[in-house]
């Protein structure tokens, strides 16, 4: 979901408790009205050319929700209780973004079992994943304490004969995404794209890679009520979307008998968004989740499905670097939220996520192939001045957004100082204002070169990263 869209009431609802930490009283309002959250029900049907899933849950005493997903897909494997169980699955990630509307103490399961592993399993997945949402609205409160969470169901096992073959590769238009799929398409056979509410540039990049009749499309609806609720000012904020995506992906691999499920995650994932805590809005894309996810569908699925990233050895700088050299997806990319809600989805050019790929992109492209991308040299934009100084560490926070790390940030910005300087080309207002008062990075031959060995790649994916590392 959207950051938190009701701020204001942290003005009127904010008091300290006993050990002078504040909290938000709409929090503590909430719980007490709505202490019991359901998750009554999941229904899957198979239509001639699409899956469709519908879940129900259930605020007590507030409002139903029935959001869906459909996948359109022809299924190659058909075990309709096993598919059922992964859909079980998909809906426990889907109700955190209902269940934060009220935060209620109790999550109640009645249509399937959890033992204690699974659900301490599924409390630190929605606890760090709501990390943002819990610091955005002032609530402070322990893993322990944050949610009870009971089930009301029959247990299931399965022993599934299972082997995959190729690759699911989940889209999102932005140069990670690009990346992998410019990566994977002249050397596996049998990859497939997949892609959740299809969006132009999204299929415009699989296209350009050669993935044009090898898509896999997914609709996802969120339910009405909860968007109502948004606008009365209940509880609002991020949640961790990526887990979605992993559980959606697992499902639509083991229909599609696929064994790899290939994402575009990097290594700059795992660092803190608030400096000096564990907070991240990036948590479900972190090497962390990717092996708690990877470990809990080994003990629970059973079958021979690997969920890695094909980046994660790579920094976000190093990304960039290899994407300047792919000029045919320079005109279509794209990856920031804000111009997504337009049509057609445009860089906004003044949010943190524009700000960030301009900068980490600006050693290879600045300044007129920058421009020609966002129609502006973000870098004399003075009003970006405030986000410039966040992603360069010299604030509090970094963005709440899928950005690098502080110390990649730093580095692009320096090379771009540099290469201006040693040209004699007048440094444009944000750098200029970097130049004046921060110390220019040295030159540092690892900032390219360095292979993060943090991975669960295979050795025949490493391969082709490593020497796309090394292109010249």
């Amino acid at each position: 979901m959207a950051p938190c869209s009701s701020l204001l009431y942290l003005v009127f609802y904010l008091y300290k408790n006993k050990e002078g930490d504040i909290i938000n009283k709409k929090f503590i309002e909430l719980r007490e009205k709505y202490p019991n959250f359901y998750y009554n029900s999941y229904q899957v049907i198979n239509h001639e050319d699409y899956i469709e899933i519908t879940w129900n849950f259930e605020i007590e005493n507030l409002y139903k929700f029935n959001p869906t997903t459909k996948i359109f897909i022809n299924t190659i494997n058909k075990n309709e209780d096993f598919i059922n169980y992964l859909a079980f699955h998909l809906g426990l990630v889907e109700l955190i973004s209902y269940w934060k509307a009220t935060c209620s103490l109790n999550v109640i399961i009645k249509c399937g079992t959890l033992d204690e592993y699974q659900i301490n399993w599924f409390k630190k997945l929605y606890y760090n994943g709501l990390g943002e949402f819990f610091y955005i609205n002032n609530i402070n409160i322990s893993i322990k304490d944050f949610m009870n969470i009971k089930t009301i169901g029959s247990n299931t096992q399965f022993n599934i004969q299972y082997l995959g073959v190729g690759n699911l590769i989940p889209i999102g238009g932005g140069k990670d995404s690009c990346v992998s799929l410019e990566l994977l398409k002249d050397y596996f056979e049998n990859n497939t794209a997949f892609i959740i509410n299809p969006k132009t540039p999204m299929l415009e990049c699989a296209n350009k890679a050669g993935y044009k009749d090898k898509i896999i499309k997914v609709e996802r609806k969120i339910d009405p009520n909860l968007l109502e609720l948004n606008k009365q000012g209940y509880l609002n904020g991020h949640t961790p979307f990526s887990s979605m995506v992993a559980f959606l992906t697992y499902l639509t691999a083991y229909l599609t008998n696929k064994k790899y499920i290939i994402l575009s995650n990097e290594a700059s994932a795992n660092e803190s968004t608030i400096i000096g805590s564990n907070i991240n809005h990036q948590y479900s894309k972190t090497y962390e989740f990717e092996n708690d996810f990877n470990n809990y569908t080994k003990k629970y699925f059973k079958i021979n499905i690997k969920y890695f990233s094909l980046l994660r050895g790579l920094s976000e700088f190093q990304i960039a670097y290899i994407f300047s050299k792919y000029e045919k997806y320079h005109n279509i990319f794209k990856s920031c939220n804000v111009g997504s809600k337009t049509i057609p989805w445009l860089w906004c050019s003044n949010c943190s996520k524009c700000l960030f790929v301009y900068i980490v992109l600006s050693p290879f492209l600045y300044k007129e192939k920058l421009i020609n991308i966002f129609n502006k040299d973000l870098f004399e934009d003075k009003k970006m001045l405030k986000i410039f100084l966040e992603l360069t560490g010299n604030s509090d926070t970094k963005p709440f957004e899928c950005v690098g790390t502080i110390s990649e940030v730093r580095y692009a910005i320096s090379l771009t100082i540099n290469k201006l300087l040693e040209n004699n080309i007048k440094l444009p207002y944000l750098l200029d204002y970097y130049y004046k008062n921060y110390e220019l990075e040295s030159y540092n031959k690892e900032m390219l070169t360095k292979y993060n060995s943090e991975n669960n790649i295979p050795d025949d994916f490493n391969k082709l990263v490593m020497e796309a590392l090394a292109w010249k």
